[in-house]
């Protein structure tokens, strides 16, 4: 926005804009059909660009509940603010799971079609369904058919594209996996496929799989012995390694999860009676620093079970078995979210990811 105008009520349009980007955006959406004026507004670059700014402070997660009683599973958004809401994807015409979330889009992978994987922003019910690369899955990935890393990454400095990331160790039809990691990289942009092939040793577990982050324009996930995170530069299709903090306990009953820490990469540390976050502060150089450091005294008994989800400076998203907890740092008080009322099929922490509400369009 250029100017500042103050003819069309009584407020400036700076004033009016920074009350709009902190609404919900189905309200925003409502506020567009009032007149041309707030229609122009609302989809100018500006303000696009203020609202996502704003909802990188925000903090939700995601939920996939899939209940004994019920055929097909359900997502649930579970929101420090505005507490808890469905979360239906039926506009996607499709049963899906969710694989990676980044910056508002998710990457969700058709459960009946093997290979088919769509993007979307089920905030604004927007979607994308990728073109089929030519890999044949099946023959390619490990287990099953399906990659063993998933990411999507999105820009919100430049919200026109994004990329997703499927990578997997190689095994030819009939035999056991081979060193070869084969990564496929989707760019909007152009809407195409590009391999690249490397060597790998690294092994993943469930959870590590799903937490992806983007920080830095490249994707991290960390490995199953905490040996390093494993980084994927998509500038130039290059993996690389970055290694913990030297000051971490590696000895039994410390648990270390990959988060981001408002646009920083975190590790949290879990052990028996405490949670230690860590953030990168010099990324060039691969400085960490210890940020805070939470008692675990009043969770006692969930503690052993406990997931670190999602977090911001201000709190921080938590799973258990069938809870989601979140944590308010500046007041060090604990709060229940959500509870699974009934039997679920699978504990809350293996289908959780960090969300943010934001403004891409496809278009």
């Amino acid at each position: 926005m250029n100017s500042v105008n103050t003819k069309n009520g009584v407020f400036p349009d700076e004033i009016i804009l920074q009350i709009l980007a902190r609404l919900p955006i189905k309200s925003l959406f409502r506020f567009r059909t009032v007149c041309k004026y707030w229609h122009q507004l609302l989809s100018d670059k500006y303000f696009v660009h203020l609202y996502n700014e704003m909802s990188v402070k925000s903090s939700m997660i995601l939920v996939e509940i899939t209940e004994v009683s019920e055929s097909k599973s359900r997502l649930i958004c579970v929101d420090y603010l505005r507490g808890v809401s469905e979360f239906p994807l039926d506009f996607l015409k499709d049963r899906v799971r969710v694989r990676a979330s980044c910056n508002g889009l998710l990457c969700c992978s058709s459960i009946p079609d093997k290979g088919v994987f769509y993007v979307c922003n089920p905030m604004t019910r927007e979607l994308k369904m990728l073109p089929k690369s030519r890999e044949r899955p099946v023959t390619r990935f490990y287990p099953d058919g399906e990659a063993t890393l998933v990411g999507i990454a999105c820009d919100l400095s430049d919200n026109t594209k994004f990329n997703v990331v499927l990578a997997g160790y190689h095994r030819p039809f009939g035999y056991s996996p081979t060193k070869t990691f084969i990564c496929m990289v989707y760019n909007s942009e152009i809407n195409k496929w590009r391999k690249f092939v490397t060597l790998q040793e690294e092994h993943f577990t469930q959870m590590n799989r799903n937490q992806v982050v983007f920080v830095n324009g490249m994707l991290h996930w960390l490995t199953v012995s905490y040996s390093c995170i494993l980084v994927l530069d998509l500038e130039i299709d290059v993996w690389r390694k970055i290694y913990l903090p030297d000051e971490m306990s590696y000895g039994s009953g410390n648990r270390m999860y990959l988060l981001e820490s408002d646009g920083c990469l975190s590790v949290v540390q879990i052990s028996e009676a405490w949670m230690d976050i860590w953030v990168m502060e010099n990324y060039e150089k691969q400085e960490w620093r210890m940020v805070d450091r939470v008692s675990l005294r009043c969770i006692r008994g969930l503690a052993p079970g406990i997931f670190p989800i999602s977090q911001t400076g201000e709190c921080v998203f938590l799973a258990t078995l069938k809870q989601v907890l979140v944590y308010n740092r500046s007041t060090s008080v604990w709060k229940e979210m959500y509870s699974v009322k009934s039997n679920s099929t699978l504990p809350l922490w293996f289908s959780a990811y960090a969300f943010r509400s934001t403004l891409f369009s496809f278009h």
